[in-house]
């Protein structure tokens, strides 16, 4: 039998009436989305070089990375949020802290890191183009020098101080350079160690490049990572049964479960058997951006709430459909959305 055969709106409202609840602390590296909406009719030429001189008409911004993660959890509900990491001690950390206070979010765990930049993710777009053409090419301000041992001291004092009064912990390792962001060797190693300490909390783990460093946590990689391939062509998939072995792999190296992402194929989960959970079938347009960090936000909501491992996965699904929706932007999804999105999914497993 399916171990997803008799989900059903009963039982999705039940794990619903429970995100209200839970205690959730986010851990890794936390970004700001900042877009430039720029309106070309407003176009200067430079006197100086005589090159164009784009005009920006308006500035939004939001947390993004971890920050997305938080977003999701905000809106679909959930309790007592805590963000974990660093900023820099400039404008974006402003922009940053007060955008996540918004969200409810407690900041005060997310330390201004001497001689660091607040990550930021600054995404120009035409005012005109409301769809994914509209964006121009994006610039990234990332650390790219290894994070000094007393952030990462204070990093890890802070997890172990939330730890007795959270019911979820998750990492997120946005980073792509060694060590130079908020989830560095000795953080990773903590969270192993307190996983065992903790059994009766969740420790959910995504890392885009070192998901195999994990241990005794959920680790959330996507179906290239689980496999070992590295730059997949933007239309492959990793066929089903290499990918089951793959996870299987994974298990065994992490010694905890694994949700292996597949985008709209839905996900592939170890626990309690290698199960896969079929994602929304959706029409139209989407926009990928964020869509595993609110699928993160989903599943672990869920999992805190008494959801299984299947279950989770699945309304980790529901919450990127939704998200992958909104273009141009960084989506969240909220918990009334869940119940007309399951009757979808529900809709397509029965024809």
């Amino acid at each position: 039998m399916n171990t997803l055969d008799h989900f059903s709106q009963q039982r999705l409202a039940e794990l619903i009436a429970a995100f209200p609840r839970q205690r959730i602390a986010v851990v890794g590296d936390f970004f700001l989305d900042k877009y430039l909406d720029v309106d070309p009719a407003l176009a200067e030429v430079s006197v100086e070089t005589g090159k164009t001189a784009h005009q920006v008409a308006a500035v939004r911004h939001g947390p993004g990375a971890a920050g997305t993660v938080v977003s999701n959890l905000a809106a679909l509900g959930a309790g007592r949020l805590h963000a974990v990491g660093f900023t820099g001690d400039d404008g974006e950390a402003y922009d940053l802290r007060n955008d996540l206070a918004k969200l409810g979010c407690a900041t005060a765990r997310l330390f201004v890191a001497p001689g660091r930049m607040t990550p930021t993710y600054l995404k120009p777009r035409n005012v005109c183009d409301a769809g994914l053409s509209g964006e121009h090419n994006r610039y990234d301000t990332k650390n790219r020098a290894p994070t000094d041992r007393d952030t990462q001291g204070r990093i890890v004092r802070a997890i172990d101080e939330l730890l007795p009064d959270i019911d979820a912990l998750i990492a997120l390792d946005q980073v792509e350079e060694e060590d130079c962001g908020a989830i560095t060797r000795p953080v990773v190693e903590a969270l192993a160690e307190r996983a065992k300490r903790f059994p009766k909390a969740i420790f959910w783990a995504d890392s885009r490049r070192r998901i195999r460093r994990f241990r005794r946590v959920i680790v959330k990689p996507n179906q290239f990572e689980a496999a070992g391939v590295v730059d997949p062509r933007p239309d492959e998939n990793v066929e089903l049964e290499r990918l089951v072995e793959a996870v299987e792999k994974l298990r065994e190296i992490t010694g905890a479960p694994v949700c292996a992402t597949r985008g709209a194929e839905g996900m592939l989960v170890s626990d309690p058997r290698p199960t896969l959970v079929p994602g929304v079938k959706l029409d139209g347009p989407t926009d990928p951006t964020g869509a595993g960090d609110s699928a993160t936000a989903g599943a672990v909501l869920a999992l805190a709430s008494g959801a299984t491992l299947p279950e989770a996965a699945l309304i980790g699904n529901l919450v990127a459909s939704i998200t992958v929706e909104q273009l141009a932007a960084t989506g969240t999804a909220r918990r009334e959305q869940l119940p007309p999105r399951l009757d979808v999914w529900l809709a397509q497993r029965s024809t």
